[in-house]
C-alpha cells in the first residue's frame, strides 16, 4: 500500500533554514563578554548565512572563535566583538575596488 503524496511531503524533515538569518534581537554590546552565542545568533549578528560560519569552523585560524560544548558549536560576545571589531579595520584599510594590486587607479 503506498502513500499519498501528501502524506510522503508531511513524512519528510524538515529542512534546515540555510538563509541569512534576520537581524538580531539584542544588543552585542549590552552582554557580558563571557556570554555564549549560537551559531544561529552570531550569523544573526555579523549578517553571515549559519553556513558560511559551518564553513569557517574548518578553518582552525579563522579569526572568528568558537568552541564546542556538548558538541554544539558556540561562540563567546568577547570573540565576536573582536572579530568585528577587526573586520571594522580591514575594511577600513582596504583598497577601493578600482584599484590595482601596484596602487595604480584603473583606467575606466
Amino acid at each position: 500500500m503506498g502513500h499519498s503524496k501528501e502524506t510522503l511531503r508531511i513524512m519528510k524533515r524538515p529542512r534546515k533554514n540555510r538563509g541569512m538569518p534576520p537581524p538580531a534581537t539584542f544588543d552585542i554590546d549590552s552582554l557580558p563578554g563571557s556570554s555564549n552565542l549560537t551559531a544561529l545568533e552570531t550569523a544573526a549578528v555579523i549578517r553571515r548565512t549559519p553556513g558560511a560560519l559551518e564553513l569557517w569552523r574548518r578553518n582552525p585560524n579563522h579569526p572568528l572563535k568558537w568552541r564546542y560544548v556538548d558538541g554544539r558549536p558556540l561562540y563567546r560576545v568577547d570573540a565576536v566583538r573582536d572579530y568585528l571589531a577587526g573586520r571594522d579595520e580591514t575594511t577600513k584599510s582596504s583598497q577601493p575596488h578600482n584599484a590595482r594590486e601596484d596602487g595604480q587607479a584603473i583606467r575606466p
